[in-house]
Order: structure tokens, then sequence, then C-alpha cells
């Protein structure tokens, strides 16, 4: 069976920087990245290269920054009050997932002031050209749930148990 939409993939995966140092690495957790094909689980440049093929097929990809998380906006920096972080000791580097426009959003503290607080909204990985090598491991017809849902579900969830998913 070949990746088509509302088909489920299961892959494993290595994701480098165009330097090579390793960024993520689904081997090393011992768990491999489901998704459902054609319901943007995962980047579309990914999805376009995995389009047909089958299990056992390997393959490199390289996104460039507009392909993957975008380029860097430097006025997606900026300042906010102290009060906005529920924990008291910040520092540079600390990582927050706060709710966005559209959607949840990764929020980088770069430098903790007296009063406030300098932030960076920009996706960790936005402005990186990012190189993945890939495994398909299975390819497989997606349940009526998983289709209900918009992406893989554990092995034997029914369709009573899930709500559809809300139209636009």
């Amino acid at each position: 069976m070949t990746i088509a939409p509302q088909r489920v993939v299961s892959l494993h995966y290595v994701l480098s920087d165009r330097d090579g140092n390793v960024l993520d690495d689904s081997h090393a957790r011992q768990t491999p990245l489901e998704y459902l094909h054609g319901h943007g689980n995962i980047l579309a440049g990914l999805e376009h290269a995995l389009e047909g093929r089958a299990s056992g097929a390997e393959l490199s990809v390289t996104l460039m920054p507009a392909e993957a998380y975008g380029l860097r906006d430097e006025a997606l920096v900026r300042e906010v009050g102290r009060g906005a972080f529920p924990v008291p000791d910040l520092a540079p580097g600390m990582r927050f997932q706060t709710p966005g426009d559209a959607g949840p959003e990764i929020v980088t503290v770069v430098e903790v002031r007296d009063d406030s607080v300098l932030i960076d909204t920009n996706h960790p990985l936005a402005g990186h050209t990012l190189c993945y090598r890939l495994e398909v491991l299975e390819v497989r017809e997606a349940t009526r749930a998983e289709l209900a849902k918009g992406h893989p579900l554990p092995p034997g969830t029914a369709p009573g148990e899930v709500e559809d998913k809300k139209m636009p």
C-alpha cells in the first residue's frame, strides 16, 4: 500500500540542521511518528515528499525555512510584563506554551529584566533549513474514527468514542 490521503503512516526519522547537528531522532526515543496523510499533521513539504511511497521506503528531504517553520520575524520578539509568567524564577532559554491566535504557540524567554521579559514567539526552528532522513515503516487505511478526529488514534478506538472534528 502506498502513502495517499486518508492513510495512516508510521515512520522513523532523524531531523538535522544543515550543519548535520541532530535536532530530533525518533529512533533514539524508540517511538515512530504516526500521522494521517493529507490532514496537515506534518509539514506540507514532508507530506509531498512521502506521497506515493510504500513501507520500506527510505528517503532524505531538505526543507528550506519557508517550506518548514518559516523565516524568522524580528517583530515577534517583544517585551511583556513579568506577571505574564507563572513561575518566579525565569531564565533565558526557558520555553512556555501559550494560546495564540492560530492555536498554541511556543514562547522563548530571551532576556529577563526587573519588571519585564523579552520574549520570542518565532517557532524555535524558524529560519532553519531542516534535513530529514525518513524510513517508512507502515502504511494502512485510516479508521472511520481517525478520519473523524483528523489524526491517528490508539488501536481499537471506536467511532462512537470520539467527537467528529468541527467543520469550518
